[in-house]
């Protein structure tokens, strides 16, 4: 997908000092009901521009949650293909600067010796880290085989279907918290929404299918249209400060490590992740042969 670059166009507010001119125009005056002028009654169109609002804000968290799963398998999948590689440069570049302060007996080289090998040291929750690659006693038989270019299995990949996204950007736009006009209502959407997110990030199609029918069948509350300037006021100011806080997530996102390399191969992650590993392999082979001269 394409990072959620473009952020939902804030609706333009209506004049609050035109809008309480229009309440206070004489009943008659304008042809119609009390406060309504030649384009309707200023809640009419202050509401329109907070429906508005609702459905950009929907559709950009949407993006966002799009991208972060992206983000999130394709982080799994780095883990579990080059982990072991940068496992291996580590403890080369560490056997090197032993080897170097060995030979030269210098302090200096002992201490910069230390350093290369306490980075290497085991360390708790390295294997909840390499997703199963290695543990605390050292690489796992699998990734050792993969830098011995032995058959491995192949890495896990949580990857949503097409289908599954239709699934989940529909769901999303049906039954999404921002809708609710009261605080039960939000409660139902929001425990409904967690699971579909649930559903998404395992790429499980068959049950966005159910989570559909559920909410198909369930109660469809009816549109409350608030009565009060105030309150839609207040939506919208709530609205922006949602988009906000989302557009530091998105931020987040897309300057990390994960997701910069992401956005350099949006369509073929796999391919990028196999150059990536052919540089690698060519540093560990380089690495290799410094550290058989220097031991020579």
């Amino acid at each position: 997908m394409t990072t959620p670059e473009a952020e939902p166009t804030q609706p333009e507010t209506p004049d609050p000092e035109s809008a309480d001119a229009d309440r206070g125009a004489p009943e008659g005056a304008s042809g119609g009901e009390p406060g309504q002028g030649a384009d309707g009654r200023p809640e009419d169109r202050l509401e329109k521009a907070v429906r508005a609002a609702e459905q950009a804000l929907i559709e950009y968290e949407i993006a966002v949650e799009t991208f972060r799963v992206e983000v999130e398998n394709f982080s799994r999948l780095h883990h579990q293909k080059l982990g072991p590689m940068y496992a291996r440069l580590d403890e080369l570049d560490a056997e090197i600067a032993e080897a170097l302060a060995a030979r030269s007996g210098d302090p200096e080289d002992r201490r910069k010796a230390d350093e290369a090998r306490a980075r290497v040291m085991p360390m708790p929750g390295v294997e909840e880290l390499f997703h199963g690659w290695m543990d605390t006693d050292g690489l796992f038989p699998e990734a050792a085989a993969m830098l011995t270019d032995q058959s491995v299995r192949p890495p896990q990949r949580v990857r949503p279907s097409d289908e599954a996204r239709k699934l989940f950007r529909d769901l999303v736009r049906k039954a999404h918290p921002d809708l609710a006009q009261d605080d039960q209502e939000r409660a139902r959407r929001d425990e409904f929404i967690t699971r579909v997110n649930a559903a998404y990030a395992r790429g499980d199609e068959p049950l966005l299918r159910e989570l559909s029918a559920e909410w198909a069948a369930g109660p469809v509350p009816e549109a409350q249209r608030p009565s009060r300037s105030e309150e839609l006021y207040a939506r919208l100011e709530w609205l922006a400060q949602r988009k906000e806080l989302l557009s530091v997530v998105a931020r987040e996102l897309e300057e990390g490590a994960i997701g910069s390399m992401l956005r350099m191969a949006p369509d073929d992650p796999d391919t990028l992740l196999d150059e990536i590993a052919e540089q690698l392999l060519a540093q560990v082979t380089e690495r290799e042969a410094e550290l058989a001269r220097l031991t020579a």
